[in-house]
Order: structure tokens, then sequence, then C-alpha cells
């Protein structure tokens, strides 16, 4: 049980706050635990998949008016796209980090956007081809006859922008990512304590922290 404290507190650490692994590994020593950057490191890579998928579980409902957009994010040194979407509310709907910003990409995100939400009565994006086409081909292959409105207001999408940049502050600290996998859980754990503190969890905890350990458990 202490185990679980202890990895859990250093992985909130490392999610919650923008610090680097040698620094959560140093707030740990003042707290008297002993545990090396790299252990810290393991565990925010195990604890991200299972904290997603119960997160899921206890995520509250979304509303059906969504602002898509995606932003870049630096993995070896090379741009990769992590695509996001809120509601207009500007709570978080879903998100998934991509090798490439195509058709292809976009369309398996809002695959996966549907598939934990529903699907929404609309969508609000920028000009993107690869965005219009993705919602196209869900429209076409659509087993309702609900299809899903297209809207292109610029403005419209500034909350989606804006948390866009919560999510950039957390990594802000390093120049990027090394591997692709290393930045996929890692972008997950930051995801899923925005939405912690945005109250999108039913049934919270005392705490924020708390609420983590119990997605965690």
């Amino acid at each position: 049980m202490q185990h679980i404290r202890r990895s859990c507190t250093a992985v909130y650490f490392k999610l919650r706050f923008t610090l680097s692994y040698r620094d959560v590994e140093e707030l740990l020593g003042i707290r008297g635990v002993k545990v090396d950057h790299s252990t810290i490191q393991r565990w925010v890579f195990k604890f991200s998949s299972c904290v997603e998928a119960n997160m899921h579980k206890r995520k509250n409902s979304v509303g059906d008016s969504w602002r898509m957009d995606e932003t870049y994010i630096k993995v070896g040194g090379m741009d990769r796209y992590l695509y996001r979407a809120v509601d207009k509310q500007g709570n978080t709907v879903d998100f998934l980090l991509t090798k490439r910003r195509m058709k292809g990409s976009a369309q398996k995100f809002l695959n996966k956007a549907i598939g934990n939400n529903g699907k929404p009565r609309l969508i609000n994006i920028d000009k993107s081809g690869a965005n219009t086409e993705a919602i196209r081909i869900v429209n076409r292959y659509s087993l309702t006859f609900k299809k899903i409105k297209v809207r292109r207001v610029k403005y419209l999408n500034n909350i989606v922008e804006q948390d866009h940049r919560t999510i950039k502050r957390r990594i802000s600290i390093t120049t990027g990512f090394k591997e692709f996998e290393s930045a996929q859980r890692t972008l997950a754990g930051i995801e899923i304590i925005n939405i912690i503190r945005k109250n999108q969890i039913a049934d919270p905890s005392k705490n924020w922290f708390a609420t983590f350990k119990s997605l965690a458990a």
C-alpha cells in the first residue's frame, strides 16, 4: 500500500507540474523517499495506460458541440501531432498523438473520440482538409441517419487552442520527447490530470491527487 502511494505521488508530481524526472527525484528525496529518476519514468509509463482506461469509465458526459484541432509536439527532433477536442464549455472530449498530420490520423482520432463519447451533433474545425475529409467519411459510413454538422468559425476554436497551451506548458521543461511511446504515455497522463482539474470525473475524491490515485487503483 505504501509503495502504491509513493509511486502515485511521484507520477502525480511529474504529470501535474512542470518538472523534470530529476526534479521529482529531488522532491521525493526531501520527503525521505529514495528513488531513481529512471524508476519514476517507468512508473509514469506503467500507470498512464491503466489510469486512462479507468478515466474513460468515470469521465462525465461531454456536450454535443465539439471544437477539434491539432498541435505539434517534438518527438525525437521531429514534429508529431496531438489531436484534441473539447466541447463548447471547454471540457476535454479526447486526445490522440499521431506520427503524421493527414486524413488517416484525423479519422483515427475521430473514431476514438466517438467511441469513447458518442457522436456529436456538430464539430467546429479550422480549414484543414484532413479534418473535413475525416468527418465526411464518418458521416458516409455511419449506421445511423444522424450526421455530424461541420462548422468553420475561427474564433470558436480559441477555446481548444488555449487548452493546447495548458498541455504544452507541462512539457516545456524539456526540448521534447525522445521516443513516440514515451510521448504517448506521458501526454496521456498530462491530459488526465487536466481532466481531473476540470472536475470531469464522476465521484471525485477530496482533492485532485486523491482522485488521480483512485483512477490508478
